[in-house]
């Protein structure tokens, strides 16, 4: 049997929020099968829980934020896609903030936190969503049209496609594609970073977002150049980090993906109404579970074999 899993123990972290600039601390620990991941407020008196679900996210500007009865944990998704890319079906994570630490701007850091607690199997059925038949959403605006898609796949591959004219993205190529079947979450996708460009910055502090943002947390450009000193971490870092995002919002799901996922120019907002549309139609998905693990799709097996760096 394919079997859900957990952390092997507790394992903490401490940061500053991105947008909010607050310190952080927070906690990974265990939890029972069929659990999910379950966000804890635990400076609050009594302590407030909010499960990660699409239908919890209230707020999609530059970040993935659950709310509840007016709390919220922002900034998910780097988080969201560690636990995704290394099959962590249930899991609690305490925070004393309302935003979840951005550390180095990438999931590499919470990768390397859930490798630290160590991986359980557990004894339940790990349960997947199967797309079973194409599922899409657009919007349009001043800019153009975006969208998003699913359609049947046996694994998990998502295709994102960039369109920034700007010259160093130009030169690092503005599509990729990550199948699970070849590609390994840790070495392939999750040291991508976030990025921003200074001409944005003035708008986004005067909107209360990336308080806490700078170099060491982020890839920053001007008109021209990244400004890092140290450069990019992957030729296509800018696009594999929209697969990164993308891997976390589709996550909120509360299940692992048999899906291809398709976008071009998409964001948290246009990830979230994706996967509500697909909640929407019961007809486009079902649950499927693995009794002879053998049989998963290669892409599901390659993934949990917990490739090393």
């Amino acid at each position: 049997m394919l079997k859900q899993r957990t952390l092997k123990s507790l394992v903490r972290a401490s940061g500053v929020g991105l947008h909010s600039g607050l310190k952080v601390n927070m906690g990974l620990r265990p939890a029972a099968p069929d659990t999910g991941i379950v966000f804890r407020r635990v400076d609050l008196d009594p302590a407030v829980d909010l499960k990660a679900s699409a239908l919890a996210v209230g707020d999609t500007r530059m970040c993935s934020c659950l709310e509840r009865d007016g709390v919220r944990v922002g900034t998910i998704e780097h988080l969201m896609s560690a636990l995704a890319g290394l099959g962590i079906d249930n899991a609690y994570v305490d925070i004393d903030a309302p935003e979840v630490p951005i550390l180095d701007g990438s999931a590499s850091p919470f990768v390397f936190l859930i490798q630290s607690a160590g991986i359980e199997e557990q004894q339940a059925a790990k349960k997947f969503i199967r797309v079973k038949r194409r599922v899409e959403v657009r919007e349009s605006d001043r800019s153009g049209e975006r969208w998003a898609r699913f359609d049947p796949c046996d694994g998990y591959r998502l295709t994102f496609f960039i369109a920034f004219n700007h010259p160093a993205i130009d030169r690092t190529g503005q599509e990729v594609t990550i199948d699970f079947a070849e590609h390994s979450y840790a070495r392939e996708v999750s040291r991508a970073r976030t990025f921003g460009f200074m001409q944005e910055v003035e708008w986004l502090h005067e909107n209360g977002l990336a308080q806490g943002g700078g170099l060491d947390n982020a890839v920053v450009l001007d008109e021209f150049r990244v400004l890092n000193a140290d450069g990019l971490r992957y030729d296509n870092e800018f696009a594999k980090h929209k697969v990164l995002d993308a891997i976390g919002d589709l996550y909120l799901l509360g299940h692992p993906l048999l899906a291809a996922f398709t976008a071009y120019k998409s964001g948290h907002f246009l990830n979230n109404l994706l996967v509500r549309e697909l909640l929407d139609h019961p007809d486009a998905w079902e649950f499927v579970t693995f009794e002879d693990a053998s049989r998963a799709p290669q892409a599901i097996l390659r993934q949990l074999a917990l490739p090393a760096y």
